[in-house]
């Protein structure tokens, strides 16, 4: 399969007609062009009203108050919003309540993943913590989550910081698990590190009435938008894919209006706002999302395809929906791997220009207990690499270098030992999909 076609079939084709009313959706030409294909909304979402207002690039806010001199008027302003969460209209009031920056990259990005709104926050943790808070506000404090999950994620509920009880099952018990109280499910997929997939319209189906909330940050709506499937609740760590070059960090969850009244109120009350320069980089991000991951998507697919034929490595994971982020256990030791990289970057995070890799065991994925760890199928050797917009060819002759690096991988080599396993989601344990081919670039798509 050619990684273009992977990378495209989903949104890059389809056209979107927004419904929004935030800052930046209407402009003159809303008539004319009320449909897009994705890339083109992926550029022009939140910007619609620049022509008429004189200007070309997105103004950035970074007011954190706003003069009244109608205190009685700002009064009702206030209740209305503590009573229904709405977005006030009018100029705003305070920087924790709304900011109009911050406004316009909500509105892209509900947008692009197809929901009437988004909500965004200071981090993706930030962002989950906010919809654990808004159910548990509720009464409906139990979770059913699906295994693998960020390794933060699954600390915050396994550990249960915020009032949450949380049942953790393979994807064909998430039906069982459901108990009245039940206030989500989560799932994330591709998942983080294993990059297992889930089938989310029957995970959806078996959710009944009980939202589901799905971590979209490995595929980006670019590759899949969630709520299609039947997720109510579609969460990124804005820090990785929408900001694009590792310099700013928020989260951001897409749902229907009725939901994201409530997390604005949750935000407001607990504070975890995104920064309006932040809001301003995530929005400029999107922007250029959908070049970035059809490039990296298919640099990934040609590392994998390569890393596959290589006999120091065991297994290689890669998704069949395709994306930038490979997964891989090589036979020697993986933390020599690590410390023999030159041009890829070893470090934490992931979606940046630049090619990441590390080892979950280690960093991402400490906070979870081993024993947890290892059942969902991230093991000791596991590394997780973010492929970036480098050239493929020297990626390969840095991942080359580091792999033959330790004794192992030079013996391993020498000796041609091992079969390579080959793409296998099943590896990454019970909520996988299994197993998946390499999709080959074809002819200038590296």
């Amino acid at each position: 399969m050619d990684i273009r076609q992977s990378t495209e079939s989903t949104a890059d084709t389809e056209t979107i007609r927004s419904t929004e009313t935030a800052p930046g959706t209407q402009g003159p030409h809303d008539d004319i062009a009320a449909r897009h294909a994705f890339a083109t909304e992926a550029v022009h979402a939140g910007r619609e009203d620049l022509p008429g207002m004189g200007l070309h690039a997105v103004p950035l806010d970074l007011s954190t108050t706003y003069p009244s001199y109608d205190s009685r008027q700002e009064a009702a302003r206030i209740d209305a919003f503590a009573a229904t969460g709405a977005r006030p209209d009018g100029p705003p009031v305070y920087a924790r309540l709304d900011n109009p920056t911050v406004a316009r990259f909500e509105t892209a990005l509900a947008r692009l993943e197809g929901t009437e709104s988004a909500v965004a926050f200071a981090s993706g943790m930030a962002a989950l913590s906010a919809c654990l808070l808004a159910r548990g506000a509720q009464g409906l404090r139990h979770v059913v989550a699906v295994r693998p999950l960020y390794g933060c994620s699954d600390h915050l509920l396994d550990t249960g910081l915020l009032g949450t009880e949380v049942t953790w099952v393979d994807p064909a018990g998430i039906a069982d698990a459901i108990r009245p109280d039940t206030g989500l499910v989560m799932v994330e997929t591709p998942a983080n590190p294993t990059l297992a997939e889930l089938d989310l319209r029957a995970v959806a189906h078996s959710c009944g009435t009980v939202p589901l909330l799905a971590d979209n940050t490995f595929a980006t709506p670019v590759l899949q938008r969630p709520a299609e499937r039947g997720a109510s609740l579609v969460l990124h760590s804005a820090t990785k894919y929408l900001g694009g070059h590792g310099d700013v960090m928020g989260g951001v969850v897409a749902c229907d209006e009725e939901f994201a009244r409530v997390l604005r109120q949750v935000r407001f009350a607990t504070g975890g706002v995104l920064h309006p320069l932040a809001g301003y980089l995530l929005l400029r991000g999107l922007s250029t999302l959908t070049v970035r991951m059809r490039a990296a998507s298919a640099t990934a697919a040609e590392l994998a395809r390569r890393l596959v034929g290589d006999p120091r490595v065991a297994r290689v994971h890669y998704p069949r929906i395709g994306g930038a982020m490979v997964a891989f256990e090589p036979h020697g030791d993986p933390h020599a791997v690590i410390g023999g990289v030159r041009l890829i970057t070893p470090a934490v995070s992931l979606g940046s220009v630049d090619t990441l890799i590390q080892h979950p065991a280690s960093i991402s994925h400490r906070i979870v207990a081993e024993g947890d760890r290892r059942s969902s199928g991230i093991g000791d050797r596991l590394l997780r690499m973010s492929v970036g917009l480098e050239d493929v060819a020297d990626l390969w002759r840095d991942l080359d270098r580091a792999l033959d690096g330790g004794p192992a991988g030079r013996d391993a080599r020498r000796a041609g030992h091992g079969d390579p396993v080959g793409l296998s989601a099943r590896a990454a344990g019970p909520a996988a999909e299994g197993p998946a081919r390499v999709p080959v670039p074809g002819r200038g798509g590296r």
